[in-house]
């Protein structure tokens, strides 16, 4: 295998695992905490962070030496925010019902810390395959991040995971559906990725 090759998968696992936005590096936490109280959810959120993340480091790694270093950042964001708008529109169109669960935070994806900063730290030094592994790595790591948050507190909150029933409601704590509960179970989860790296 090409060392071209090694490096991109390097990349891409980087973001999994090494660099996870949510677990490690603690970026994103505003759709983290509000979107995760249920396990679709947080895996919709995800799925469209990863969209964006994405098609965001393609197109600035291909426009990168066309952009002045004065209006790089407002370049990057207005990238980012017409690849939201577009992602909205079709969200809206054909999926009606995760528009209406996650509401603002979609257009929220905009102002997401790990969308700019993989943009200004990778996608803006790197060729477009390396950009587009680093989107990939980094959107699936989120992905897995939300679905875990979101599964784990539908689970405790609700006894359901992915609307699959697991436990009677009635043997659930409130309060993990709630926002306080987005904090203990982020907490945990964190100890506990943390508690089998050391391991």
């Amino acid at each position: 295998m090409e060392e071209t090759e090694m490096n991109n998968i390097k990349v891409l696992l980087n973001g999994i695992i090494k660099e996870n936005p949510t677990f490690v590096l603690l970026l994103g936490m505003c759709p983290t905490l509000g979107t995760t109280s249920s396990a679709i959810n947080g895996m919709s959120m995800g799925l469209a962070t990863m969209a964006v993340l994405i098609f965001s480091n393609l197109i600035i790694s291909l426009i990168k030496n066309l952009i002045p270093d004065m209006v790089r950042i407002p370049s990057f964001i207005v990238v980012i925010a017409s690849l939201v708008t577009i992602l909205q529109m079709l969200i809206k169109a054909y999926a009606p019902d995760v528009d209406a669960s996650l509401g603002l935070f979609i257009p929220l994806i905009v102002v997401n810390c790990i969308i700019l900063g993989r943009a200004e730290a990778f996608a803006a030094k790197n060729g477009v395959i390396s950009s587009v592994c680093d989107g990939i790595g980094m959107g699936i790591g989120f992905t897995l991040a939300l679905t875990l948050l979101g599964a784990t507190r539908e689970l405790l909150g609700t006894g359901k995971v992915f609307n699959m029933t697991l436990f009677p409601e009635d043997y659930g704590a409130l309060v993990f559906v709630l926002a306080p509960g987005a904090f203990i179970a982020l907490g945990y989860l964190i100890a506990i990725i943390n508690k089998f790296k050391k391991a």
